[in-house]
């Protein structure tokens, strides 16, 4: 029998932030990650983290502009939260060893960012995320933490409504194995695997927010995804905002920087859902190259772009075979983030005794229908901690109940359906048709036929999921196998996406209804839920909390 205080499932910068948070209460704690955790998707994060903390800056500024981003269907009192505990965790992310970018006075330098009023994004050139998860692993290997790498979990175990602990599937020998807890934390990041062309690593398949929706758990504004401007024309990585922060320009296939017709204030500067939207309507309005426009930061100098985008720098040599110190980079919007997850409050509490979520996974609601730049970092460091002690308090203060067998045989016997039926359907065809729809019926833009039409090819998928063969029967590594419970997970987020988009009659944020262009405050200010009732996924409401900023209409 294996007994952890605390379980936590993934790797990244929440998962190892909580992690360490919950091991400074003397708990066995323990980290279970599909990959080893410095192959966490938190590595790809390249522009920075947000936090106000110069004299002529303040946090107050900080959550209007996060509020502002959101369209205001932020939670203002998380915001606030977000925005306030910013510098102290930004000071001992750098105690612990994070080397930040410094200005001339060897300070802390920061940059400007999309939609941000001052200059508060915190960077280590553009591999912040690389930097920041380097230096929480060593706290983690510092702290004694177990860890489970290349282990998936393939169930939540939830018995009287509390959760137990997990069944995990350990990928190097195919043996299933019961984690017996006090209390779980999910921080699996998103799921942009649910799309074709997008930023994210083949691992985010978002099972955290599966899990939960199957246990019993609600997930929150899932129409809600965020298309990031910069991604790479055939690869889909992504280019960091910090480009446009040092002051890249897009252009149009006349040479035009066309952002002056969309955001006249900002320009390349404006909210992601903005510019990405602007970038769309150039590609199909004919004014795009071959499917792009172009991102020019061939006036900052090789100087600058080596010290401060070298990755992105290489990253086009590699993939595009373009050097942007001498030509223009090709771009298009791609699906970069999730705004929406598992509902939870402000110290990441589910709606299952025990279960925890935080990060990208997990929707407390700081970025409501839309993220800033920055504060994606930010808040799996604020939260993440939060989401940790809390944890740890639960724990301290709870006896361990292990969970009998059943729940190992009910994993097994899903795992053996799938590894002894000889006819069927492959996971790649189904994944493909998923992802191919909802790239083409509900990306930046939508309307109600292509979202009717999505969902009822989501379902139709799903239905076809039940016959899904694999052809490697074996042990090892079987990544056929990994690769059809993860088509599970995103047949069901996808069927979210789609409800909540189809659902929701206004545009707001990232979520742009072609048919129901304007915002609607009066019938929308309000997040969307989700359950999940025999096998169907039902959506509710409710309402948006508002402390200090009133709703008004955005401008940049």
């Amino acid at each position: 029998m294996v007994i952890h205080d605390i379980v936590v499932i993934g790797a990244g910068l929440a998962g190892m932030r909580a992690a360490i948070e919950a091991a400074r209460a003397g708990l066995n704690v323990a980290l279970v990650s599909k990959v080893h955790p410095v192959r966490s998707h938190s590595v790809a994060a390249q522009g920075g983290i947000n936090a106000a903390l110069k004299e002529d800056d303040s946090w107050e500024a900080h959550a209007f502009d996060t509020v502002k981003g959101s369209d205001y269907l932020a939670d203002q009192d998380a915001v606030e939260i977000l925005c306030k505990e910013a510098p102290e965790n930004i000071l001992e992310l750098e105690r612990m060893g994070a080397v930040f970018s410094r200005d001339e006075r060897g300070r802390i330098a920061q940059r400007p960012f999309g939609a941000l009023s001052y200059p508060r994004t915190c960077y280590a050139a553009d591999r912040t995320g690389h930097t920041l998860v380097h230096v929480l692993y060593e706290q983690i290997l510092r702290a004694g933490i177990w860890i489970y790498e290349e282990w998936m979990v393939v169930s939540l175990v939830v018995e009287d409504g509390i959760c137990r602990g997990v069944i995990c599937l350990n990928l190097a020998t195919g043996r299933l194995h019961r984690l017996h807890s006090k209390a779980v934390i999910l921080a699996t990041g998103g799921y942009g695997r649910v799309f074709k062309h997008t930023t994210n690593a083949l691992i985010n398949t978002g099972d955290g927010m599966a899990l939960a929706l199957q246990a019993g758990a609600r997930l929150m504004d899932m129409e809600f995804v965020q298309f990031h401007p910069t991604t790479l024309r055939r690869t889909g990585i992504l280019i960091t905002e910090g480009a446009r922060g040092e002051g890249g320009y897009l252009l149009n296939r006349e040479g035009e920087r066309f952002m002056k017709r969309y955001a006249p204030e900002m320009m390349e500067l404006a909210s992601r859902d903005v510019v990405s939207r602007a970038e769309q309507t150039e590609i199909d309005e004919g004014r795009g190259v071959d499917g792009c426009v172009l991102l020019d930061i061939r006036h900052l100098g090789e100087k600058k772009i080596n010290e401060r985008l070298s990755q992105i720098r290489q990253l086009a040599i590699d993939f595009e075979g373009i050097d942007p110190v001498h030509d223009p980079i090709p771009v298009r919007p791609g699906a970069h983030y999730s705004m929406g997850g598992i509902e939870v409050d402000v110290w990441g509490e589910t709606g299952i005794e025990g279960l925890y979520a935080a990060g990208e996974c997990a929707c407390v609601s700081v970025h409501g229908a839309n993220r800033l730049g920055g504060n994606s970092l930010l808040e799996t460091i604020v939260f993440g901690r939060r989401a940790g002690r809390r944890a740890a308090e639960y724990a301290s203060s709870t006896e361990l109940k292990p969970f009998p067998d059943v729940f190992l045989k009910e994993a097994a016997h899903e795992i053996a359906l799938i590894l002894n039926r000889d006819d069927g359907e492959r996971a790649s065809t189904i994944r493909h048709e998923l992802s191919s729809t909802m790239n083409g019926c509900v990306g930046v833009f939508r309307e109600e036929k292509g979202l009717k039409e999505a969902l009822d090819r989501v379902r139709e998928l799903r239905e076809r999921y039940r016959k899904v063969c694999i052809d490697d029967k074996g042990d090892v590594f079987n990544t056929d196998l990994q690769n059809a419970l993860e088509l599970k997970n995103i047949l069901l987020l996808a069927e979210a996406i789609c409800l909540g988009a189809l659902e929701r009659r206004e545009s707001r944020g990232a979520h742009y209804r072609k048919d129901y262009p304007k915002r609607d405050d009066e019938n929308w200010l309000k997040h969307s839920l989700f359950c999940l009732k025999d096998g169907e996924i039902r959506i509710d409401y409710k309402d948006v909390t508002i402390t200090r900023f009133p709703p008004k209409e955005r401008r940049y």
